[in-house]
């Protein structure tokens, strides 16, 4: 991997090289959340714009010579990446913008966004030997990596709160994962998880300390650039928890202009739930991310509720250098924009993934968004994770006889 050069510590500066740390740098324990550093000039003399063009290959690994794994390394062969990007005029209509898009990531084959980073997680655990992999998780991140390790037959044990989604542990149990419910937060899960690795000597994919996580969740915003013929978006909305999505997003910006292949990087707009805002309080107070301390949190965006989030440096980051905002919806905004988006663009997206059309509608209530400009909403997971909250936003259907009178009058309740 000879355009993967080492790690830098986002706290100290501190420099390291791929086989001188594991996860974070010590300087700093289990806090010091690194960044993988590339040689450009070795990537743009080997992978241009044009070679993309021609590339056979749909999913996220046609860019694997941007990603931190050897030109010959083996891939889960379960399909990741390459999620459509739909133009979305109804959407756009809705709120007074000229152009809208959304991402759907739900259509991954776990079905969220975060099958981008479990698969990278996959690969390099297998190229370090690993027995076991493990992660925690607030659903979706473990269904991800229980099907990308099921894929290759790579056990998987993983760690959620207890009050996790039936559905999201319903996949867990089906890939074969060995699961584990946590009596406590997402959090403790965490904290847990770290032990337990470091006791077992078991892969640890956990967001905001392994950091290939963010390596592949970058892989997002190269396909919407090159979705979009690499003219820019404006604007790109991104449902926030612990962060690692949006830092993400922002490393793959940056990994364009780079190399010269985008002459701008958008505005980034970090959504979190008026229940779960630690970055928006931070964000609106100036605090830096080493300031932040934990809050309570609730909300029914469970994959985006984090009381003190992990990759915060990270998402802080992202938002302020580009320009952006942190922005906080309620729980019924949430909820009410997931029927919006599936009758203007045919997307069922679960609560989490919603929070980024609720806070489009805040941010051009706030004038943050301009008419003209073309905004991009990430739609991170899909409505199937969770049908109960789902359905709390729509009415029940009229059961009737199996006539044509009471078809008739059931039809006129419609209207």
């Amino acid at each position: 991997m000879d355009h993967v050069t080492g790690f830098r510590c986002l706290l100290c500066g501190a420099e390291y090289g791929l086989d001188e740390v594991d996860y974070v740098c010590p300087l700093h324990g289990d806090d010091g959340i690194l960044d993988v550093v590339y040689d450009y000039d070795v990537i743009g003399a080997r992978l241009s714009r044009e070679a993309l063009a021609v590339s056979p290959e749909r999913s996220m690994w046609r860019y694997k010579a941007l990603l931190p794994v050897a030109p010959d390394a083996v891939v889960p062969p379960l399909r990741v990446g390459w999620t459509p990007l739909y133009p979305a005029p109804r959407l756009a209509e809705k709120v007074g913008l000229e152009t809208v898009w959304v991402k759907d990531d739900g259509v991954n084959p776990t079905a969220s966004f975060k099958d981008r980073a479990s698969a990278l997680a996959v690969v390099k655990a297998q190229a370090a030997g690993a027995e076991v992999i493990t992660t925690a998780s607030t659903g979706n991140a473990a269904a991800a990596l229980a099907g990308l390790s099921a894929s290759v037959g790579l056990p998987a044990v993983i760690f959620v709160p207890k009050s996790a989604p039936p559905a999201k542990i319903a996949q867990h149990l089906i890939y074969g994962a060995r699961v584990l419910l946590v009596d406590g937060s997402y959090g403790d899960a965490f904290e847990l998880t770290l032990k337990v690795a470091r006791e077992f000597h078991w892969y640890n994919r956990n967001t905001a300390y392994n950091p290939f996580m963010t390596e592949g969740k970058k892989t997002a915003a190269y396909e919407i650039c090159e979705q979009l013929d690499w003219q820019v978006p404006d604007v790109v909305f991104v449902p926030v928890g612990d962060g690692c999505i949006i830092g993400g997003m922002h490393k793959g910006f940056k990994d364009l202009l780079t190399l010269g292949w985008i002459d701008r990087m958008p505005r980034l707009m970090g959504v979190q739930a008026e229940g779960s805002s630690p970055l928006v309080q931070a964000f609106d107070r100036g605090l830096a991310a080493e300031d932040m301390v934990p809050v309570a949190v609730h909300t029914v965006a469970d994959s985006i509720c984090a009381s003190l989030p992990r990759d915060r440096v990270k998402a802080l980051a992202a938002v302020r250098q580009t320009g952006g905002a942190f922005l906080a919806v309620s729980d019924a905004e949430i909820l009410g924009a997931i029927p919006i988006i599936a009758q203007a663009t045919g997307v069922f997206c679960e609560p989490a993934a919603a929070a980024s059309y609720a806070g489009l509608v805040r941010a051009v209530d706030k004038g943050l968004v301009s008419v003209g400009e073309r905004t991009v909403l990430l739609l991170t997971g899909s409505g199937l994770k969770d049908v109960g909250s789902a359905m709390r936003t729509v009415a029940a259907p009229p059961v009737v006889a199996p006539t044509l009178d009471a078809v008739r009058a059931a039809l006129r309740t419609f209207v």
